[in-house]
């Protein structure tokens, strides 16, 4: 239950993990203000050292505040598994799953090595849109990414993020259905529970 494990996951999550300036324009100038924004705080000199590690987390958490819409994410990260559930369930799931996210990806960060992002196409349908982008290395390496988004009061919010065409909901969504496939959906909710049990711990 890992998720996505790829040397620019920290760059990536953090993009992910930004709000979205209210009244902003089209989805790329809005994830390109957030690119803005994370990288600000990586590049910051002040916060490079190992001891200023949590404060630079914070940093990027601080942030976060309206970030994704985790409730669209969980729905489409449960699948067919989120229909039957109650209002109560869903969340509670969305709240654990929100939770898993932020352990499993904020601490991604430490991999930022100067990583920067270009935003090379976009595609909007309506209240969808998908924001194409190019990651680049000091060392020359690339990789594409795909934010999907939608609109949401007049808020583009992202709702999905492929790495190299792996989707960070997709992912999810096969792993979570194999555990409620072969036990139950009380099983999933507790085996996140211990995962996040166990990561405090750490």
């Amino acid at each position: 239950m890992g998720g996505l494990r790829l040397p620019i996951l920290g760059l990536v999550a953090a993009l992910a993990l930004l709000p979205i300036p209210a009244g902003a324009g089209a989805p790329t100038d809005q994830l390109r203000a957030a690119a803005e924004k994370v990288t600000q705080i990586l590049d910051d000199p002040a916060l490079q050292a190992e001891a200023r590690a949590p404060e630079r987390q914070a940093a990027v958490r601080a942030a976060v505040i309206d970030l994704l819409d985790f409730t669209e994410i969980s729905r489409r990260a449960l699948g067919r598994h989120w229909r039957p559930l109650t209002d109560a369930e869903r969340e509670e799931f969305v709240a654990l799953f929100r939770a898993l996210l932020d352990r499993t990806y904020l601490p991604q960060i430490k991999l930022y090595q100067g990583e920067r992002i270009q935003f090379v196409g976009e595609s909007v349908d309506g209240d969808f849109s998908a924001v194409q982008a190019r990651v680049a290395t000091r060392r020359g390496q690339e990789a594409a990414v795909m934010f999907r988004l939608h609109r949401r009061d007049e808020r583009w919010l992202i709702y999905d993020v492929s790495v190299e065409g792996i989707s960070l909901v997709s992912n999810y969504r096969a792993q979570f259905d194999q555990i409620i496939q072969r036990a139950s959906y009380q099983a999933l909710v507790e085996r996140i529970k211990q995962k996040l049990a166990d990561s405090r711990s750490e």
